[in-house]
């Protein structure tokens, strides 16, 4: 991989302080790592670990109250006391940024093809003929459609994952030594995040760059990175090769971060690996090793004194920080087993589908929005096809889990469902009662059987008000006495592992997983039949993420609650729902027993999507072979003719000319592939793509 031993950016004992009121935060605590030309470094860790601080002083863009020590060297030359009139010429030359928010980082105002040729002419003596020819140049790299057209543009005019293939492009466009990513796929759909993985890649090809990568995602280190330091409290914790800290970790931290990781190949369901407990605050760090509070194997040792990175005898290559290192793997000390997996209750209900209770039944529902022109005088120039005819039921203890790109009609649903509409197209039966017909206290008893979590606990949560008033709000609205909400409040908290004390504490004091255990204490009030969920993990590390889904999967038993979840991770997918429905452009194109689905993906979009689902293992990770869609979610305001999935259909460009027609003039019915698995198209056929 590498073209030389030189390392082109090296840090040696980078350490990281700001200042506080509440005493000096130690965001970085002392990291050292070397890049080569043609190299992947992926640091990970949870969030708060430190990682992207890092990368952040690496390109010198830290507030000027931050105290940074140590050594960040450029081919030789320190950028540490740099001034920032001298590290503008590194920025955008030398060293390229791809952000973690495409949006943020293109200047809404200014076309893409503008800010292109701007991040050339800054750092090369081009014209502005020259600089557009090499921006038309950069954008056909990175697979922007039609660049000619595109390069003129505006930011809010290109779609997620084509902004982020133009901060691509811009990273690129002097051909930097290093490529710096900071989480370059979080908020987009995996479909997109395997094309810009793939550019990323190609950029890297072309360029000869190192990359340094920030990332909590696990898949996407497995294929993309050559090493990876594992970051923990500000400092690393494990240091080696992809391989050496995938598959022989000898850091308790790191087992416990692969083990809490939902995996699409893993056919068996059981519960997964919680790591329990907090990462330390940075202000003031206990004495000795930072994970012991959290470790299974920590000794007096752990406690009293903080392990330094060291080289592991057993694995050629790999440093690990922990005192008992030379243990793991040997004996008593295994992997397999280190943190304790919890036991999932079994159903005790029917376990026939068809004799349970129906809470919820979707008939043929359409939501069509009326687009619109002119500011004064509006006239009605299309029709926005959201949800465009769909069909599902959900019955007592089932989770049904609707999955998708970003616009394909997930969200309009559930409001849809949760809004309980009198005027509509279709059907919404809930809990036997058509929402049509429903008298204002029909509707209001719904309400109280159905309820909601959100995607950000934050947000959803009233920041004002203790934990205990946010719990009582929804018994207070539905006529409870005092008494009785005194009583169900701690009740409540219990059932969501929380202690019973922390009703007087506020949202802001808690963490992110804690926070979504509160959003579905308050769900769980009014003792619910059917709770949705809107992507409730989403926004969690892989670490708190583990607890959450256990516990969903725990009250869906012990309560016999029914779940409406709706998610864009398919490994949470795979691991939490009994049922699927895969969306695409308003329509449902495969459903069915989630196995079946799962293990014999018969339509191409739903093969698209499981194949681009990165796996934590690099030797699998590197060998499959992608199905790679081509181009964006067309606009739901102008659906395709026939099949809607045909434009960026793998298999419609090897149909015959007669296939092909039939895929363009007759929108295919849904066929019976199995006894509870359907696909909508006229050539699927189960394909294996994981």
């Amino acid at each position: 991989m590498t073209s030389n031993n030189t390392p082109v950016l090296e840090v040696r004992d980078l350490r990281v302080t700001f200042p506080s009121e509440s005493g000096a935060v130690r965001a970085v605590r002392g990291i050292d790592f070397s890049l080569r030309s043609g190299e992947t470094l992926a640091i990970v860790g949870e969030s708060g670990s430190g990682k992207s601080v890092t990368a952040t002083s690496v390109l010198g863009l830290l507030p000027t109250s931050a105290q940074v020590t140590g050594s960040v060297l450029l081919e030789g030359r320190e950028l540490l006391g740099l001034s920032d009139t001298e590290m503008s010429k590194i920025r955008g030359k030398d060293i390229g940024m791809v952000f973690q928010d495409p949006l943020s980082a293109l200047t809404p105002v200014y076309s893409i093809g503008t800010q292109l040729m701007e991040a050339l002419q800054i750092h090369q003596n081009l014209s502005k003929q020259a600089a557009r020819a090499r921006a038309l140049e950069l954008l056909e790299l990175v697979g922007i459609p039609d660049p000619k057209r595109r390069i003129d543009a505006f930011p809010h005019e290109f779609s997620g994952g084509m902004r982020q293939r133009a901060v691509i492009a811009m990273a690129i466009a002097n051909d930097p030594k290093v490529i710096i990513a900071d989480e370059p796929t979080t908020a987009l759909d995996v479909t997109i995040q395997a094309q810009v993985l793939e550019v990323l890649k190609t950029a890297q090809e072309v360029t000869g760059a190192a990359i340094l990568m920030i990332t909590h995602d696990l898949g996407v280190v497995a294929g993309m990175a050559d090493n990876v330091t594992v970051m923990y409290a500000g400092r690393p914790v494990e240091a080696g090769t992809a391989e050496g800290v995938f598959y022989e970790p000898h850091m308790p931290y790191t087992i416990g971060l692969l083990s809490a990781v939902p995996r699409l190949d893993k056919t068996e369901r059981k519960a997964l690996t919680p790591l329990e407990g907090n990462p330390p605050s940075m202000v003031k760090l206990p004495k000795g090793c930072p994970f012991a509070a959290r470790c299974p194997i920590a000794v007096d040792i752990c406690r009293e004194q903080e392990p330094r990175l060291v080289d592991v005898a057993a694995v050629p290559g790999l440093q690990s920080a922990c005192h008992r290192a030379a243990e793991i793997g040997n004996g008593d000390l295994a992997r397999e087993g280190m943190f304790p997996t919890p036991e999932l209750s079994e159903w005790e209900g029917e376990s026939d589908r068809a004799s349970r209770p129906e809470v919820l039944r979707v008939e043929n529902l359409i939501k069509h929005f009326p687009l619109t022109k002119g500011a004064v005088f509006k006239r009605r120039v299309g029709t926005v096809k959201a949800v465009d005819g769909l069909t599902f039921d959900i019955r007592e203890g089932e989770t049904f889990a609707l999955v998708g790109e970003s616009g394909c009609g997930k969200t309009t649903t559930l409001l849809e469902i949760l809004d309980l509409p009198r005027k509509q197209e279709g059907s919404v039966v809930v809990l036997g009662k058509e929402t049509k017909t429903l008298t204002g206290k029909d509707r209001r008893g719904i309400r109280r059987d159905l309820q909601v979590v959100f995607q950000d606990p934050m947000a959803s949560l009233d920041a004002r008000m203790p934990v205990g008033d946010v719990l009582a709000e929804p018994l207070r609205a539905h006529g409870w006495s005092k008494e009785k909400i005194q009583a169900r409040v701690p009740e409540l908290l219990s059932l969501v592992g929380l202690l019973p004390e922390h009703a007087e504490r506020f949202p802001t004091e808690f963490s992110g997983g804690q926070r979504q255990r509160i959003g579905i204490a308050r769900a769980l009030a009014l003792d619910p039949k059917l709770i949705v969920l809107d992507e409730p993990v989403s926004a969690l590390d892989v670490s708190i993420q583990a607890g959450v889904i256990n516990l969903l999967d725990e009250l869906k038993v012990k309560l016999g609650l029914s779940y409406l979840f709706v998610a864009h991770d398919l490994s949470v997918i795979r691991h939490i729902a009994d049922r699927v429905a895969v969306m695409y452009l308003g329509r449902i194109v495969e459903s069915g027993d989630a196995e079946a689905v799962f293990e014999s993906p018969s339509h191409p979009y739903t093969q698209a999507l499981l194949s681009a689902v990165p796996l934590p293992d690099p030797r699998k990770e590197r060998e499959r072979q992608r199905i790679l869609l081509t181009g964006d979610l067309p606009s739901p305001a102008d659906v395709p003719s026939g099949c809607r999935f045909r434009t960026r259909c793998p298999k419609f460009v090897g149909l015959t000319e007669g296939e092909a027609e039939r895929c363009r003039t007759e929108d295919p019915a849904s066929t019976a592939m199995a006894a509870d698995h359907s696909a909508a198209c006229h050539y699927a056929a189960a394909l294996e793509v994981v």
